[in-house]
Formats: structure tokens, C-alpha cells, sequence
């Protein structure tokens, strides 16, 4: 017969694990409600790393000062900014106005049920449906007017807010970013000062070759859609692909709604061109998320493509867009780590002396 064995927790080992298991619930509450303020500061970090090739560039060729590196830099890309708008808000404008004076034609072509979009509201009865609504008086649930107003407007002062503190983040993440990094190597010991170093130079090329490879992507799948587009002969195809690369800097939702965007216009233009954007975004998408994005975030991240995938799909599944943003760049922050440290096991290793024989 097997003894009974009685187990006795201290009083202070329980409340440990109470205390511990409470704190982490809270950590994990206040990321939640601080997930918008994380966003930014990603973002930011994003276009810190994006840009510091450029100041360190300026650096070397004489601009002793890292402050006026940064601040040619980010005049630079202010600059750049203003001359894509220049070039594209124009005819944003110009087409908004025609498709305005388009509108009452379109209304009056699903009214009769004349045309593509006359005949898919007549398959769908949605004329009838509408006016019935309106008869009943949901004519504001049905358009979404109750509080629409005010959502509109609290989004667009998200938007000022989140555009504005952005851009004093990564400002300042450009300017103190060595310093921070200086008092982080002040308070990690003198003989593992020059390994801290390393591994965070090596962790700052897999970040910023992660920021290199989006990029890239982005202008592959801005110059792909812009084809396509002129191909088919869709109006405002250039601002349209433009908006297509930005867009696609978000991870899973941006290439998504992108594709949704100009899918519209296309079918706007007419059915066969609607259709033929509509599968080459189906398509793209694909081999962007199989075969483009493997392959450039390997080379650039160091990571191998099957690696990236799962990575990308687990972050997604954790934490939506901010963990499939953040997946990557993390992942290639624990292999530089994993493999640092097997690099001093081994070293170490070799350096103990062999046991003697008895």
C-alpha cells in the first residue's frame, strides 16, 4: 500500500502566486485599453527605422551633429510627402468632383434598373427594399445616421491626434535613439558590454530589414495594381496603386481593404474590368502572402520562408493586426538571441577543461 504524503504550501507561496497570476491579468488588461497608444508607437518605431539609413548616411558624409541629420532627413521625407501629394490630390479632387456630377446618373441608372449596377439592384430587390425602409420610418437606422455624425467626427480627431503624435514620436525616436541605447550598454556589466552590443546591432538589422522588405512589397503591389489598372483602362489608376502600397503596409487588413477599394472603382468603370481587377487582387494576394513575402522577408530577416508563414500566422491569431505587424520583427529578435546564446554555450564549452579520468 502506497504512503499518503501530505503536501503543505506556505501561506506566502500562495499569496506569491495570487499576486503573480494578478499582476500579470492587469499587465495584460492595461495593454488592451493602451492597444491604440501601442499601434502609434509601432508605427513610429516603423518610420524611425525606415529613416535612419538616411541620417546615418548624412553622418558619415560630414554632418557631424546627429541633430541636423535628423532634422535634414525628416524635412527630407516631409518634402517628399507634400510633392506625392502635390502630385496626386489634384486629381483625387478632379475625379471626386466628376464622380459627384456622375452620382445622380448612377442613382437614376439603379432606379430604372438600367446598366450593371440598374441590373444587380434588380436581382436584388434592393430599390424595394429601400423604399420600404424608408416608408417605415428606418430610413436613419438604414443609412446609419443615428450618431454618425459624431463617430465622424471623433474619427477624424483620432486621426489628427494619431498623425500628429507620430510624427513627434519618430522625431524623437531618430534623435535619442543612440542615447536611449548608450544608457541601456551603461547599466549591463563591463564584461558582457561588447556581447549586449552585438546582439543589439544584430537585432537592429533584422528590425530594419524587416521595415526595408515591407517597403519593397508595398511598391511591388503599388506598380502591380497600377498596371492592371491602366491595362484596363480604370480612371485614376496611378493614385489608385498609390493607394494600394500604402495601404498594404498594414499586414492581412490593408491589402484587404485596398483590394476592396479598387475593386469598386474597377466596377465602376465596367463589369469586364471590375471582374479582371477583382481576380488579379485575389490572385496577387496569394503569391504576395506564399511566395513574395517569404521570400524577401528570408533574405532581409534571415528567416526562412516556412518560418515567416507560421510566424505571421500565429501573430495574426494572437493579437490580430498589431501581432501580425510585430510577428516578423519578433521572431528575428529571438533568433538573434537563440543563436547568441547557443554561440556562448559553446564557446563556453570549449573553453571548460575536460574531466579527468578516474
Amino acid at each position: 500500500m502506497i504512503p499518503e504524503r501530505l503536501v503543505r504550501l506556505r501561506a506566502r507561496t500562495v499569496l506569491s502566486v495570487v499576486a503573480i497570476v494578478i499582476s500579470v491579468a492587469v499587465v495584460l488588461q492595461l495593454v488592451w485599453l493602451a492597444r491604440e497608444v501601442i499601434a502609434w508607437i509601432l508605427i513610429s518605431l516603423f518610420f524611425a527605422l525606415a529613416l535612419n539609413p538616411s541620417v546615418e548616411f548624412l553622418m558619415r558624409r560630414g554632418i557631424a551633429r546627429r541633430g541636423y541629420a535628423v532634422a535634414i532627413t525628416y524635412v527630407g521625407a516631409l518634402l517628399l510627402i507634400a510633392a506625392i501629394g502635390a502630385l496626386f490630390i489634384p486629381t483625387l479632387i478632379d475625379e471626386i468632383d466628376g464622380f459627384r456630377e456622375a452620382l445622380p446618373g448612377y442613382v437614376e441608372d439603379v432606379t430604372e434598373g438600367r446598366g450593371p449596377l440598374g441590373r444587380l439592384a434588380e436581382r436584388y430587390d434592393l430599390v424595394e427594399r429601400v423604399r420600404t425602409a424608408v416608408e417605415g420610418g428606418d430610413a436613419a437606422r438604414l443609412l446609419g445616421l443615428s450618431g454618425a455624425a459624431v463617430a465622424v467626427a471623433k474619427g477624424i480627431l483620432t486621426a489628427i491626434v494619431a498623425i500628429v503624435t507620430i510624427a513627434f514620436m519618430t522625431f524623437f525616436m531618430l534623435l535619442e535613439g543612440p542615447a536611449w541605447m548608450e544608457r541601456f550598454y551603461s547599466l549591463v556589466p563591463d564584461d558582457s558590454r561588447l556581447r549586449a552590443e552585438r546582439i543589439a546591432r544584430n537585432i537592429y538589422r533584422t528590425i530594419g530589414g524587416y521595415v526595408t522588405g515591407n517597403l519593397l512589397i508595398s511598391v511591388i503591389a503599388g506598380a502591380a495594381s497600377t498596371l492592371v489598372l491602366l491595362i484596363m483602362d480604370v480612371r485614376y489608376a496611378v493614385a489608385l496603386g498609390l493607394l494600394v502600397a500604402i495601404l498594404d503596409l498594414v499586414p492581412l487588413a490593408g491589402a484587404t481593404l485596398a483590394a476592396i477599394i479598387v475593386t469598386a472603382v474597377a466596377f465602376l468603370t465596367s463589369v469586364p474590368a471590375g471582374i479582371v481587377v477583382l481576380i488579379f487582387f485575389i490572385v496577387y494576394q496569394q503569391i504576395e502572402n506564399h511566395l513574395i513575402q517569404p521570400v524577401v522577408y528570408s533574405r532581409t530577416v534571415q528567416l526562412s520562408p516556412l518560418a515567416i508563414l507560421v510566424t505571421v500566422l500565429i501573430g495574426a491569431k494572437l493579437a490580430g493586426i498589431l501581432g501580425a505587424l510585430a510577428a516578423i520583427p519578433t521572431a528575428g529578435t529571438i533568433q538573434v538571441v537563440l543563436l547568441e546564446w547557443l554561440e556562448m554555450r559553446r564557446l563556453r564549452s570549449a573553453t571548460e577543461p575536460e574531466p579527468k579520468p578516474l
